[in-house]
Formats: C-alpha cells, sequence, structure tokens
C-alpha cells in the first residue's frame, strides 16, 4: 500500500503541493505546521535601487500595495511560482531565477546590478551577495500554530520538509522519528532534521518537482 504524503508547508503553498501530487497519482494530507502573516514594513526610496529581488511567493502576495513602489525597476523572482505570485500582484516581465537566492543573486550580478532591495520573510536562509549590495526588507513571517497539528500517525506517511525551519518544528513534534520517512528540499533543510529517521531523501533541486520525484520513492 502506498504511503501518503504529509504536507506540513503554510498556504497557500500547501494546497498547491497537494495538487501537483495529485497529478502525479499521490496521495496527500495537509496539515501546515505555520501560518502566513504581513509584519508593518517602511519601503525604502526605490531611487536608491537597480533592481527588486523577491524569494518567495509569500513575500509578493503579503508586501501590499507598497509593492507597486518598484514596479519600475527590474524585477527578479527565484522561481516560476515567485514570478506568477508577482504576476497576480500587478508585476509582470520578471527574470525568473534557478530556484533559490544564492543563483538569483548570481544571475542579478551577471546583468551587471548592484544595489538590491530584497522582500522576503522574517526568517530566510543565508546566501552570499558577493559584490551585491543588498537590503533585505522582512514583509512577512510564517507563524507557528498552536497548537500543532497531530502527528501521532507520522509514521504512516512521507513528510514534505520545505525548509530548515520547518523540519526543525517537525522533528520536536514526532513522537517517535524513528518510524519516520522524511523528504527535504535541500540539503541544509535534511541537516536541520538531524538524524535517526527510518528513510530520507533530499531534492536534487529546490523546488517543488524536484521534491515530489524524491518522495514519491519512498511512497512505496
Amino acid at each position: 500500500m502506498s504511503r501518503p504524503l504529509l504536507i506540513l508547508r503554510p498556504e497557500p503553498g500547501a494546497s498547491e503541493t497537494a495538487r501537483a501530487a495529485a497529478r502525479l497519482g499521490l496521495k496527500a494530507e495537509v496539515r501546515p505546521l505555520f501560518a502566513i502573516g504581513a509584519v508593518g514594513w517602511a519601503p525604502p526610496d526605490p531611487n536608491r535601487y537597480d533592481a527588486l529581488m523577491i524569494t518567495s511567493a509569500n513575500a509578493a502576495r503579503m508586501a501590499g500595495d507598497a509593492l507597486h513602489l518598484y514596479a519600475g525597476l527590474p524585477l527578479y523572482a527565484v522561481g516560476g511560482r515567485t514570478a506568477e505570485a508577482l504576476a497576480l500582484a500587478g508585476l509582470s516581465d520578471a527574470r525568473i531565477g534557478p530556484g533559490d537566492a544564492q543563483g538569483l543573486a548570481a544571475m542579478m550580478a551577471r546583468d551587471g546590478r548592484r544595489r538590491i532591495v530584497h522582500l522576503c520573510g522574517i526568517d530566510r536562509r543565508d546566501f552570499d551577495p558577493g559584490a551585491l549590495k543588498i537590503d533585505a526588507i522582512a514583509v512577512y513571517r510564517a507563524n507557528v500554530i498552536d497548537p500543532p497539528p497531530s502527528l501521532a500517525d507520522a509514521a504512516e506517511h512521507v513528510a514534505l520538509l520545505h525548509s530548515p525551519r520547518a523540519a526543525r518544528t517537525f522533528a520536536a513534534c514526532v513522537p517517535a522519528r524513528s518510524d519516520v520517512r522524511i523528504a527535504a528540499i535541500s540539503a541544509a533543510t535534511a541537516e536541520a532534521a538531524g538524524e535517526g529517521w527510518a528513510a530520507r531523501a533530499i531534492a536534487a533541486t529546490p523546488d517543488d518537482a524536484a521534491l515530489l520525484a524524491a518522495a514519491a520513492g519512498l511512497c512505496q
């Protein structure tokens, strides 16, 4: 019998992952560990920058009307989903990166960008900006859902871990990790989950498609 996936990321991303899993013939249950919420922010003068960097679709969704202050800047989205979220917010024609902030920074550097405004979450992954001068502005946070969803039956699933923070939170919640299979979106996420899992897979690239492909092998 095939094990269903356990999707722990916040909405609306959780439902997007569930739909992608269904297209692959994989069963999935959605039990978010976090809920996304906007945070107040003071938009800096767009004239100080020569590009806008967005590394999460949630940043595009949560930035609010102030996002349009940067519509005249070249737009750089970490991946296709983030570019779609920008388009829905009214900012189109974003250049699409390779799926991670490091690769997106390299793309901007090759394009001759130097001073970047980066709209992001409070919890974000570090990367090397190189010669770029990047001002990171938090526009959202992922709030831990309290109480968390029940994970008593986690051993009957394959848990999808979309971030190091999710990995740490999940590891703290499961009753017995030695019975649980996990699929991580990156090596850093797998490392954050720690050792002792029944089985572990790591996505070849940091995106949903690769994560689902890695998880599929653990579902049998």
